[in-house]
């Protein structure tokens, strides 16, 4: 009998009544302390995705995390909040014992063909088998969860913050490792595979953690299934850094040009 795959056994949840179920954070996806954050986001994702009264496919996900995740168990609880014409809208808690450690909404529309454009443009880069996989680290391992080769930006640790302004931008090629067929679950984890602004920047360790997360999504589901386990090019940078929050931003685009989804989300930092 074949195993799943890990980011399968990650998001995995058992029903536990009408919009109930209960999951466990996986080792595979652990970060410097607790879980990594796109795993989470992906579980709340998955949540809504099961539940008998959706409708519709993603176009927003917003993931607030309201205390830190442990590794081990956890229960989710989504409600449809509202059914409209065209769009639903839901709220979502997951909670580890009596805390509430992340609250969600999700927007699930049906999507009709109208007219279409891209004004953002897809980034230059070399194929992604022209690159070599860049290692993961060891001191994250959910790193070694995504095939990740970086074309600007990789995160590099100096031994002392570097003198000079140096930009916060990345570009690289990523995909699940081992791959995965991408849809909007696995597609919501890998909006976090960006490492914080701040490392990239400075070249150094803070206490950060993201506060909350957002991703829109762009693509339907036929879309996603067409990529198929093909890396993706992620772009991502920062705005600002100040009084102890940062925003970052990024786009995840299909190797054909396929503006897939875009993210953002604001981060606390400690000095």
């Amino acid at each position: 009998m074949n195993q799943p795959h890990p980011f399968d056994a990650a998001i995995h949840l058992e029903p536990q009544g009408e919009g109930r179920w209960r999951g466990h954070t996986h080792e595979a996806y652990g970060n410097m302390v607790g879980p990594f954050g796109g795993a989470t986001a992906a579980a709340a994702l998955a949540a809504v995705l099961a539940h008998p009264a959706r409708q519709g496919e993603p176009i927003a996900l917003t993931v607030n995390f309201a205390g830190p995740v442990a590794q081990g168990p956890f229960d989710i609880e989504a409600t449809a909040a509202r059914t409209n014409r065209s769009t639903q809208h839901w709220s979502v808690q997951m909670r580890q014992g009596a805390d509430v450690v992340v609250t969600a909404t999700a927007v699930l529309a049906t999507r009709r063909e109208t007219w279409s454009s891209v004004e953002a443009g897809f980034p230059q880069a070399p194929p992604a088998e022209a690159i070599a996989r860049t290692p993961p680290l060891d001191r994250v391992r959910w790193t070694s969860a995504y095939d990740m080769r970086f074309v600007q930006g990789p995160l590099q640790f100096a031994a002392a913050p570097p003198t000079g302004e140096q930009d916060s931008v990345s570009l690289l090629w990523v995909r699940d490792e081992p791959p995965r067929v991408l849809d909007f679950i696995s597609l919501a984890a890998l909006c976090d595979v960006f490492f914080p602004r701040l490392f990239v920047k400075r070249g150094s360790w803070v206490p950060i953690g993201t506060v909350s997360f957002t991703v829109y999504f762009h693509a339907d589901a036929a879309t996603l299934a067409a990529i198929g386990t093909r890396h993706l090019l992620a772009h991502a940078r920062a705005q600002q850094f100040r009084n102890g929050y940062f925003d970052q931003s990024a786009e995840l685009w299909g190797p054909g040009g396929e503006l897939l989804a875009v993210t953002h989300q604001i981060v606390y930092y400690k000095e």
